[in-house]
């Protein structure tokens, strides 16, 4: 019996059981394979730009099978499916307590979906937040020339709440996000702050200060809307930009630094934007400080502008992994940093950030979905297993996994072709802050 056919999107319906062919976070679905449950559902599959989709005739309703067929939706000729539905209809129904001797075997995979469906409420909850944050970024730095005060008051309302999550004695963790959408001036300074202040919290910042580094944070590039278009997206580190565009590049500093007194930001605020492209040993610009002369918040976002630029480039071909971003830093740039910041920031990602590919120690391969920022050597991962289905990934907590670790870190070219589609790597990284998970006594959509 053949079991599964394909549709078109627009004849989906209630009660058909679908297999989406997509990565794991390409979709808002907890699982690749469910059964449609409501019109939201049949909305959220026809905004995905599929022209058809798979669907599974055997663990479809058998109700919804016959209006397709009649609809002609499905193909009225596709063996097997009004054998599915008579045998659908025919089955003697099970007794209520049928379900509550589970096989170990089915036991596991329940326990992995209701996992799988946790860490996909994670992740929705995390990006709902960090576009949240995007927009409003975007619209603070859309009304700092024209309404300055304006601007200042949504960007501090905002630093405010981002406060609110990361403050107190909770643990917290570093949140992979799906490719990020929109404005990417807002996703690199939304991508800045969230680091910035985990790192703020890392070091024992206090709660003015705090404010001050997000406020900046988060304004750090808001100069870079006073330069031309050609110029507002150079690389400054490549070789082959001239004196003179690395030159009209950096004079989005003083711009910075101009906007922010018209906004009427706070000293330290504006200190950060005026110092986050400072050095530590003194061969930034514009005014060669070192570290002496920089404020904390200014050596953080330093630090954490290096690491994002390298991950999210203006050119997404030259995008380091983040692995590979620390080891640059770590080789190559280490004096540029301060060095009590330097080593905060190493033990709060861990030795491979959140977005790295990697080889576990059991051969399987694996996607680092977030790092508690106190813990950072054990991981959770989502793993790819070629034993299991495609929409049957794993979410492994390494640290709940005494004998199993990471052997290696891995270039998307490197992976097989099924683990690469399984894992869905993102092209762009984006990162965000949720409460560690083994704090949670719920959901994360309730800790919103």
């Amino acid at each position: 019996m053949k079991e599964e056919t394909t549709i078109d999107v627009r004849d989906l319906r209630v009660g058909l059981h679908v297999q989406l062919d997509l990565g794991w976070m390409s979709h808002p679905f907890p699982l690749n394979s469910f059964r449609i449950a409501s019109s939201e559902h049949i909305a959220a599959l026809q905004g995905l730009g599929l022209a058809r989709v798979r669907v599974i005739a055997s663990r479809s309703d058998p109700q919804a099978l016959r209006e397709a067929v009649s609809a002609g939706a499905i193909d009225a000729q596709v063996a097997g499916l009004e054998q599915a539905v008579s045998q659908e209809v025919d089955r003697p129904s099970a007794p209520a307590s049928a379900g509550l001797a589970l096989t170990p075997e089915a036991a596991l995979a329940r326990r992995r979906r209701e996992e799988m469906e946790r860490e996909a409420a994670c992740v929705r909850q995390g990006e709902r937040l960090y576009l949240e944050a995007g927009r409003g970024l975007k619209r603070s730095y859309d009304l700092a020339l024209s309404q300055p005060q304006a601007a200042r008051e949504q960007c501090e309302a905002q630093v405010l709440g981002f406060l609110e999550r990361v403050l107190g004695e909770q643990e917290m963790a570093i949140r992979l996000l799906s490719d990020g959408a929109g404005d990417r001036a807002a996703m690199h300074g939304v991508n800045v702050a969230a680091i910035s202040l985990l790192l703020g919290k890392a070091l024992g910042l206090a709660k003015p200060e705090m404010f001050d580094l997000g406020v900046g944070a988060m304004l750090h590039d808001v100069g870079k809307r006073m330069l031309p278009e050609r110029v507002r997206w150079l690389d400054a580190h490549a070789g082959e930009v001239s004196v003179h565009e690395r030159q009209f590049y950096q004079e989005h500093v003083a711009h910075g630094v101009a906007l922010a007194r018209s906004m009427g930001l706070s000293p330290g605020a504006q200190l950060v934007i005026a110092q986050h492209h400072e050095h530590a040993d003194g061969s930034g610009y514009p005014l060669r400080l070192g570290s002496a002369r920089m404020v904390r918040g200014a050596r953080i976002v330093a630090l954490v502008n290096r690491y994002d630029r390298l991950c999210n480039p203006n050119n997404p071909a030259q995008s380091l992994t983040p692995h590979e971003a620390l080891s640059v830093l770590f080789a190559q740039l280490k004096a540029k940093f301060d060095e009590q910041v330097f080593g905060a920031f190493i033990r709060m990602m861990g030795i491979y950030p959140p977005g790295s590919l990697v080889q576990l120690t059991d051969d399987r391969y694996a996607l680092v979905v977030s790092v508690n920022s106190s813990r950072a050597l054990k991981p959770r991962v989502l793993v790819h297993d070629p034993k299991l289905r495609r929409d049957e990934a794993i979410v492994l907590n390494l640290e709940e996994e005494p004998g199993l670790g990471i052997r290696r870190s891995l270039k998307p070219q490197h992976l097989p072709r099924a683990t690469l589609d399984c894992l869905s790597p993102r092209q762009r990284i984006c990162y965000f802050f949720e409460r560690a998970r083994d704090t949670l006594a719920a959901p994360c959509e309730e800790h919103a």
